[in-house]
């Protein structure tokens, strides 16, 4: 197995648990870390491994308590820089190791988002959170950042007395930090085998309140206990257009919109889109329907998570398990056209034909609106949306995004009688800005670039700002709009919109 984004030496070695003692300083916007890996030898004479590091300051690393060379490697544009690590004592296959790394984070850490006071909705503490998908870990931890290594771990943070740290893991008490009254040391436990990215902690002055194709193939199965099976074939029906939208951004032909595509000198950030989740998702669907339907694939799915939990696949165990378990039906498999579907760029092979009952009606709408000449506007009323779940107004909004802009005339009806300005679920009100702006409605920038700088999730702020962007009048404000807000968003956004609006580092 090979993973094109790590460094490390899982081949040889693999992380088994991390034991993490962590101090958040929101003065210098950094973590001082002491990371402990219990290391297993998976070969005979092991004396030496590389760790994933992402501009880490390293200031020491022991092996079983004895100091141990190490040296930091080239420094590589997106993969960061490997730390090399030759230990004092070599161990045979199957032995453990105590590797301790004492570290320091940069203020720029691409996992980390630091918040001021005013950037936080009670404007009076600081705020902390992490993102490490999908190989930003190493930007936090000196670890092998891969998602074929699962490991536990057990973490220790000190932060300002008056903050509260969360992590991905089980709460395991709190006490005053014996170095500093004025500090809280939080600790946590996750017995659960987990790659590195799910590593997550925030901080600040909280409240307590209480992977891909598969996973989306489960929601919707779960959505189809809940409220039927019209409701995850319309579900299955939105996936596809925004699948379609994610092909149209990449390129039909761009080896990005593989269902495997080939990450080689590849930055998973750019990679990231709905491919893997809805062209997966479209595979499982078609594999359902190949094999006897939604009752008998489930037998495989969860006949699949029990043999695979909490251990790493590839493309081809998931296949062989398939044939195996289906091991009956292995002519209707062989029929299966895998190269088109899993290594062959743009959209799926096989179009599913999705029942169409709950989208029909968002379906007419929209052709009433992209068909409608001036005259016919008065036709639209109040009650078009009335009976409409916000599920399916989203599905109008895209089906009315899929199409060439509207005239402006239109939109500015459809606000008339729909108020949509005035809807805060952010499914929608993405939408229905970008349909905005596409329509060149000037009203509606201010709208959509507060919007793409006032919340923090991709999935609105890349493509808000581009709408703005490519509406050709307000180019150099979506720009200078990014620029004074960068600051504020996560390094892994920040970074991904500048692309996008063309912006050099030095802006």
């Amino acid at each position: 197995m090979a993973d094109p984004c790590s460094f490390s030496s899982f081949n040889r070695c693999v992380t088994k648990h991390l034991n993490l003692t962590l101090h958040v300083d929101f003065d210098s916007r950094v973590i001082r870390g002491r990371v402990a890996l219990t290391v297993e030898a998976l070969q005979d004479r092991f004396s030496a491994l590389t760790l994933d590091t992402k501009d880490l300051k390293i200031i020491s690393v022991s092996a079983h308590g004895q100091a141990a060379q190490f040296t930091m490697g080239p420094k590589h544009s997106f993969k960061g820089t490997p730390l090399d690590v030759t230990l004092p004592f070599d161990l045979s296959r199957g032995q453990h190791v105590i590797v301790e790394v004492t570290y320091e984070t940069s203020p720029s850490a691409t996992a980390l988002q630091w918040l001021t006071p005013e950037q936080t909705a009670g404007k009076k503490q600081p705020y902390l959170f992490s993102q490490c998908q999908a190989h930003h870990c190493r930007s936090m931890v000196p670890c092998q950042d891969s998602p074929s290594v699962k490991h536990t771990y057990y973490a220790q943070v000190s932060v300002p007395k008056e903050l509260v740290a969360v992590m991905s893991a089980v709460g395991d008490g709190q006490e005053v930090d014996a170095q500093d009254n004025n500090r809280v040391v939080y600790r946590f436990r996750q017995p659960v085998p987990m790659p590195s990215y799910l590593i997550a902690i925030v901080v600040g002055a909280l409240e307590s309140r209480l992977n891909e194709g598969h996973t989306v193939y489960l929601e919707r199965m779960i959505g189809r206990c809940m409220e039927g099976e019209q409701f995850r074939q319309f579900k299955a029906m939105g996936g596809w257009k925004d699948l379609q939208d994610s092909v149209n951004t990449f390129g039909v032909n761009n080896p990005l919109t593989n269902l495997v595509p080939s990450l080689q000198d590849v930055d998973p950030d750019e990679a990231f889109s709905s491919v893997p989740y809805e062209k997966g998702f479209a595979l499982l669907y078609h594999l359902e329907e190949l094999m006897g339907g939604p009752e008998v694939f489930m037998g495989f799915v969860k006949a699949y998570i029990q043999l695979f939990a909490y251990s790493s696949v590839t493309t081809e165990d998931w296949k062989t398990y398939l044939f195996t378990y289906f091991k009956d039906k292995v002519d209707i498999l062989n029929k299966v056209d895998w190269n088109l579907w899993m290594f062959t760029p743009g959209m799926p092979p096989v179009r599913p034909q999705y029942d169409t009952s709950m989208a029909d009606t968002c379906i007419a709408l929209a052709h009433r609106w992209t068909t409608a000449k001036d005259q016919d506007l008065n036709t639209f009323t109040e009650s078009d949306v009335k009976t409409l779940s916000s599920h399916q107004l989203i599905e109008f909004l895209s089906l009315l995004l899929q199409e060439d802009p509207l005239p402006l005339s239109h939109v500015k009806k459809m606000q008339e009688l729909y108020d949509l300005n005035a809807c805060m679920n952010s499914e929608i009100r993405c939408r229905w800005l970008r349909l905005c702006v596409r329509s060149k409605w000037e009203e509606a920038v201010p709208m959509a670039l507060k919007m793409a700088t006032e919340q923090g999730r991709m999935k609105f702020t890349r493509p808000l700002f581009r709408e703005v962007f490519n509406f050709e009048k307000y180019r150099e404000e979506a720009v200078s709009r990014f620029v004074a807000h960068r600051a504020a968003m996560h390094p892994v956004t920040s970074a991904l919109v500048a692309k996008d609006l063309k912006v050099t580092t030095g802006l």
